[in-house]
């Protein structure tokens, strides 16, 4: 899961968290816990990093896919088609999900995605509320001009966010 970390509204770190935690654990004791902040680049979720403990090695072999059993609730004709599929349901149903998850997240997810992290990093900023309905109705420049008193490094990733096939 790509991240990306912010240190008083600056990108400090980006890609995988095993990348760069020994040099957010080096930052030292911070004044306040929300100056290092750290979100998912797919969902705009707030991640919690651990800084704390060292980053562990994964064991080798199948549990290291971290395969889970869940219960799936499917109509008989579902089951059905699962079965008649080659290598069965679970391997039918983990190609659909890859083949979703390849096709990207749809244009909603992706405003969305922005709003959870604008919600966080800009929800108490001038503009804030505006900027959320400029970026829902799709006005981008409106956006742009009300993200303007904010640090660059916040609008720029709600943009990206927002709007990825723009940065792609």
């Amino acid at each position: 899961m790509p991240i990306t970390v912010f240190y008083k509204g600056e990108v400090i770190a980006r890609g995988q968290p095993a990348d760069f935690v020994q040099a957010l654990r080096d930052l030292g004791p911070l004044s306040r816990s929300s100056d290092l902040l750290a979100f998912d680049d797919d969902s705009g979720r707030q991640v919690d990093l651990d800084l704390a403990s060292p980053v562990a090695p994964r064991p080798r072999g199948r549990p290291a896919l971290g395969v889970e059993a869940r219960e799936v609730t499917l109509l008989p004709r579902h089951w059905e088609w699962l079965a008649a599929q080659s290598g069965g349901a679970s391997v039918s149903l983990r190609k659909l999900v890859e083949a979703a998850m390849r096709a990207g997240r749809s244009d909603r997810e992706c405003l969305d995605a922005a709003c959870r992290f604008l919600t966080v990093m800009a929800g108490d900023r001038p503009g804030y509320e505006e900027a959320t309905r400029a970026l829902y109705a799709g006005d981008r420049e409106n956006f742009d001009a009300l993200c303007l008193l904010w640090p660059n490094a916040v609008a720029a990733y709600a943009r990206a966010l927002a709007w990825p096939r723009d940065n792609a």
